[in-house]
């Protein structure tokens, strides 16, 4: 394990970056942690990511948190991948308009 950067999908939406803290607390010492919320809505997206402030401890959340249930949701907690290369945004398919002036 690399990284001490951790994913956590699943998470009940009512849950908070406080409450994500306060869960990963016993496992040893969170050095942030945030839940993923929608940018226009500011409702929460099920997942967020924690850090903690070494690998061991990292490798404790995982074994400890990973599959615990939270008001009936089994989390998913696992090394945290960096973003890989993202694709272009400007092709996405569809239609396309037209430029008439150059035809």
């Amino acid at each position: 394990m690399d990284s001490k950067k951790l994913f956590v999908g699943n998470l009940p939406y009512s849950v908070d970056d406080n409450q994500l803290r306060a869960l990963f607390e016993p496992a040893g010492t969170v050095e942030s942690a945030s839940v993923i919320t929608d940018k226009y809505s500011g409702r929460s997206k099920g997942f967020g990511f924690v850090e903690m402030s070494t690998m061991e401890e990292a490798q404790k959340a995982i074994d400890t948190l990973n599959g615990h249930e939270i008001e009936g949701r089994k989390l998913n907690v696992s090394e945290a991948r960096p973003l890989g290369e993202r694709k272009p945004r400007g092709d996405r398919g569809g239609f396309r308009r037209r430029n008439f002036d150059n035809e």
